[in-house]
């Protein structure tokens, strides 16, 4: 997640760490729940009770800002993408990370470029071979072409020039294969928010549960004065 927006994008960024941040929490909020059921310490069940309630309510925020944010995500997408293309180069190891990353995401999608194979006519290494190689993660496995990471040679280059409609390439571009992805898996990711977040309230309960138990615990061995 990470690799992906190191080009810039605060927004993007800043979500990038507040789920680093939320891993972090939910690993030290399961320990600390383990640690306050097992020796029955109900501080440390009040604090996995407040943590489960800052990563749902950290959820439901990170969940209004896509729904209410989404066009400037994409905006900002698009830029990172486009500048992620025009200065791809599979001889630039510094960047080796972030290129392998979206290589992945065009194989994977079955996508190529942002909003489409047109999108790599703007990257300089393709414009000083005249169009004559296009992106290997790109190439249409139904040609019988296996998709890899930098670029790939025409066979029969058109003059010694050629444009990306030459290219055995995915038509789609990224942008809309992601949204189709969405769109097609939409019941599966909203059950399983809904399913988080159920489990996470299940646990509230719990510890509120296990609180109360311990305080009359507690009272009952008070010796009566």
């Amino acid at each position: 997640l990470l690799a992906l927006t190191e080009m810039s994008s605060p927004t993007l960024k800043t979500g990038a760490y507040i789920l680093i941040g939320v891993g972090a929490l939910t690993m030290l909020m399961g320990f600390l729940g383990c640690l306050g059921a097992v020796n029955e310490i109900r501080c440390l069940l009040g604090l996995y009770f407040t943590c489960l309630m800052v990563i749902l309510v950290t959820q439901v925020a990170v969940g209004l800002v896509i729904y209410f944010q989404k066009e400037t995500l994409k905006e900002e997408l698009a830029h990172i993408v486009g500048d992620l293309i025009e200065n791809y180069d599979p001889m630039d190891d510094n960047e080796k990370n972030l290129q392998d990353a979206w290589d992945y995401v065009q194989s994977q999608i079955a996508c190529c470029g942002w909003t489409g194979p047109k999108d790599w006519e703007d990257n300089e290494v393709l414009i000083n071979q005249s169009m004559t190689a296009y992106p290997c993660s790109c190439a249409n496995s139904s040609k019988g072409l296996e998709a890899d990471s930098g670029f790939c040679n025409l066979d029969v280059p058109v003059n010694g020039t050629a444009t990306y409609t030459d290219w055995p390439v995915y038509e789609q571009g990224c942008m809309d294969g992601v949204e189709k992805w969405l769109k097609d898996n939409l019941g599966v990711i909203l059950g399983i928010c809904t399913g988080v977040a159920v489990i996470e309230l299940l646990g509230m309960i719990l510890s509120i549960s296990l609180c109360k138990n311990i305080h009359s615990e507690d009272y009952t061995k008070v010796p009566k004065s």
